[in-house]
């Protein structure tokens, strides 16, 4: 899109050809009252509150789109009339319950009635039973809800979920004088509201989806509500204490809403998170899994005394990917001074790849982000079961599909309901495991320029193809005659006579013929159907901006280097541009400062993992540790951004910090190496309380700053091997993912997340087996073996048994070697 100028209230702004003009106007600061409307979503006109004036029509700035030169002006008589009533119809059986409504406050039904001076009220209806519903995690009062629609778009258009729609609201009809005597736009408003409110998709009371909360965030009024803050606080009692959220990569902005717990208890407590919503969307274990801190934790000399030994003693530190940049670049300061090995398996894995990437790339990250492939309109998504490892990522695919009319491909083993209801433009692929190299030479052949390809991948990725004799039938029209007797006046006579005339018309006819066509073997050794070509010629129409996404099941695969170096072909010879999934909260900041090692020491210092001394922020080691609620630093997204993060919960223990500092290290807060983060290459030296934290009207992201991505030698190398067609898994198949709203020890341990550990066996598989939801089943590998409960999942298909890593008790990761597949032999105990 091209830029032009448009003048709105007589002043010049810049904006983009075909932007909406709410938008536009938003992005410089000018206000036009809008509340259906959600940035990042399609257009209800809903409220039609945003009436302007564009040369010289009335429009809506939600859905038109601003053309160059065009001169809109915000208010006139009449739209201000037309506000006027609006407001009124939206405040008309609204009931007073401001001083307990939830949305106190914050109610945006409060701030517009007073905006626009509604002062009396000049409409009435019969009001209707709008009894309150209890939907688990939700509480939707009816009574309340001003039908804006923000809830039912949110969900289609940021999250994908599809769980709530308008239903009939069973009022009686508005009188009809009221379409006469009110402003149009006010009375289709209210004739609309009138037949309207929420309701689920699925038919029942019973709300099924992936339980992100984000319908109750964008809720102006108070009629969605979390049922954990129903009744908690008044909104302007909680102080706001911006965050980066700790769960996955993602890295979302978050606000924590802070008070004291109690009159009895003075200490703070975390009420709910907030998000900026209009720019970026929460998952459920964003939103809700935020008591995870260390609690009750005061300075234990003597085990800090034990830790300084310890260190003392190591040759090896272990730790997971769940610590800010910070404390990563100390632990990097400790290996440097003491030798340390450095052990952290799932960064390791990452830092490699990206190496192995970058050989052929020449860059040392990856080149696009999420922004991007929201605003992309095809995306391929490889290796990764992208719901749950990074629900962001699944979120920006969801925003191409339904925002941008996009399409997209789904390569992954184990079938996803979700994945594959976000659109009927999006084809689900589940091939076996250990066949994504296949799935990244399919992509090859089907988006790299051929011309500019390395020969000898242009000659194997031929030797797949060969031509066949197919029999297809296909209907054609074809011309009938027939003779039919009609009444007509004779001329002559004038009188009525029957005679015969032949009409024709034309008939359908399936007609049957041999064609020649091209046989892809790659389609069918990745289980695709043969209709895939014709079903990819149609996703392709109109794409013209591509992004791939890949993820952790790759950085393990036995050929992981060669996926590696296929990933970067793709990059380099195609229009895709490839985001990577980290595999943790800070994965990418770990690989990035620190020099991993693979292999073990003799006495090995833990945090937050295991070892012969361990340092923990889960509550169970020798020595406490903050966890990241209880931190400042920063941490580092799967944007490439280095976001920063506050202390929302108090900590009165020792700090990683303190430790380096007793072994010779000096800095007298953790927050003093941010600054010394520039020493690593793509970080900038800059101060934690200088890094911003905001989005901009216009929605661009002012939060930290984005690394650098450093260039790095190309390799003249550009092979890479062929398939190994004899990688396969035999009997039953486990995956190691985790259920929706769960991550890591640290959300297993909030009090709102209440996802079960076990196994989890999709509906479909256990309908068709003798086993049943909550049996005690032994799951055994060649790594090792485990027993665990039965856990009904109806938001995965198919037979692959799937076994969560949030609960470290269940160990499920010592049953695979390093890939997140495994053949495993399942039996009822």
């Amino acid at each position: 899109m091209s830029k032009i100028v448009i003048n709105i209230d007589g002043r010049e702004v810049e904006t983009q050809e075909g932007e909406y003009l709410l938008n536009a106007a938003r992005a410089n600061d000018i206000f036009i009252p809008a509340i259906c409307y959600l940035t990042r979503c399609s257009p209800t006109l809903a409220c039609r509150i945003c009436l302007v004036e564009a040369d010289g029509k009335q429009v809506y700035a939600c859905n038109a789109k601003a053309k160059d030169g065009m001169n809109i002006t915000t208010t006139t008589e009449n739209i201000e009339k037309e506000r006027r009533a609006i407001m009124e119809v939206y405040d008309v059986n609204h009931p007073l319950q401001c001083g307990v409504c939830d949305q106190s406050g914050e109610c945006e039904l409060q701030n517009y009635t007073l905006e626009i001076g509604v002062d009396s009220q000049s409409y009435a209806v019969k009001d209707v039973d709008r009894s309150s519903h209890d939907w688990g995690h939700l509480h939707y009062d009816p009574g309340l809800c001003i039908v804006c629609e923000r809830c039912v778009t949110a969900c289609k258009d940021m999250i994908g979920d599809n769980s709530l729609k308008t239903i009939a609201r069973g009022a009686d009809a508005l009188d009809a004088e009221f379409k006469t005597t009110m402003p149009k736009d006010a009375y289709a408003m209210w004739n609309k509201l009138n037949k309207s409110v929420i309701g689920l998709t699925n038919g029942t009371d019973v709300l099924d989806c992936t339980s992100c909360g984000e319908c109750a965030a964008v809720c102006p009024v108070g009629a969605l509500v979390d049922t954990q803050f129903m009744y908690k606080s008044n909104a302007w009692e909680l102080k706001q204490v911006p965050a980066t959220c700790g769960h996955c990569s993602a890295g979302c902005q978050i606000s924590y809403d802070i008070k004291h717990t109690s009159i009895e208890n003075p200490e703070d407590k975390i009420y709910r998170v907030m998000n900026e919503w209009n720019y970026v969307s929460l998952c459920g274990a964003g939103r809700y899994g935020y008591d995870y801190q260390n609690a009750d934790v005061s300075k234990d000399e003597v085990a800090f005394a034990n830790a300084v030994e310890a260190f003392k003693k190591a040759d090896a530190i272990k730790f997971t990917s769940t610590i800010t940049n910070e404390e990563a670049l100390i632990l990097e300061k400790l290996k440097e001074k003491f030798g340390y090995k450095l052990i952290n398996d799932e960064a390791k894995s990452f830092q490699t790849f990206l190496h192995d990437y970058s050989d052929i790339s020449g860059t040392r990250l990856y080149s696009s982000d999420l922004k991007a492939v929201a605003n992309t309109n095809f995306i391929v998504s490889i290796g990764t079961a992208i719901k749950t490892d990074n629900p962001n990522a699944r979120y920006s695919l969801n925003n191409s599909l339904t925002v941008n009319k996009g399409a997209a491909l789904y390569f992954h083993p184990v079938a996803d309901p979700i994945i594959a209801g976000l659109s009927k433009n999006i084809v689900t692929i589940n091939h076996k495991p250990l066949q994504e190299e296949t799935a990244l030479y399919l992509i090859l052949d089907l988006f790299a320029d051929k011309e500019k390809l390395p020969t000898e991948i242009v000659d194997y990725l031929a030797s797949f193809h060969s031509m066949k004799t197919v029999t297809v039938t296909e209907t054609i029209k074809e011309k009938v005659v027939e003779i039919v007797k009609e009444m007509k006046v004779n001329e002559e006579t004038g009188e009525e006579e029957e005679v015969e005339v032949e009409k024709s018309k034309m008939v359908p006819k399936k007609v049957s013929k041999e064609v020649e066509v091209d046989d892809n073997r790659l389609l069918s050794m990745l289980g695709m159907d043969e209709k895939f070509p014709e079903t990819f010629e149609k996703l392709m129409k109109k794409k013209d901006s591509f992004s791939m996404i890949v993820g952790p099941d790759l950085y393990n695969h036995p050929n992981s280097k060669n996926l590696a170096r296929l990933v970067a072909l793709v990059e380099k010879y195609s229009e895709f541009e490839i985001v990577m999934i980290p595999t943790l909260t800070n994965t990418l900041g770990v690989a990035m400062i620190n020099e991993l090692s693979s292999e073990d020491g003799t006495y090995t210092i833990g945090y937050n993992t295991k070892a012969d001394f361990t340092l923990s922020a889960l509550g169970d080691g020798d020595l406490d540790m903050p966890a990241i609620n209880q931190q400042e630093g920063t941490l580092t997204s799967i944007n490439k951004r280095v976001n920063p993060t506050n202390a929302a919960m108090s900590y009165g223990g020792y700090t990683l910090n303190d430790i380096a500092n007793a072994l010779g290290l000096e800095a007298k807060y953790t927050i003093d190496y941010t600054k010394e983060l520039g020493s690593v290459a793509g970080f900038k030296s800059e101060a934690f309380d200088d890094l911003p934290d905001y989005y901009t009207n216009s929605g661009e992201e002012i939060r930290g700053y984005e690394l650098k991505n450093m260039g790095r030698r190309v390799s003249s190398d550009e092979s890479v091997s062929q398939i190994d067609e004899s990688l396969k898994l035999e009997n039953d198949i486990i995956y190691l993912a985790n259920p929706v709203r769960q991550f890591t020890d640290f959300t297993n341990k909030t009090t709102n997340l209440d996802e079960e550990s076990g196994v989890y066996i999709s509906e479909e598989s256990l309908s068709n087996s003798e086993l049943n939801a909550g049996d005690s089943v032994r799951v055994k590998t060649a790594n090792g073996e485990l027993t665990a409960n039965i856990v009904c999942d109806n938001k995965i298909a198919g037979d692959i048994v799937v076994l969560p890593t949030f609960d470290s008790n269940l160990n499920s990761e010592a049953l695979v070697d390093g890939y997140r597949f495994a053949s495993a032999s399942i039996e009822k105990v």
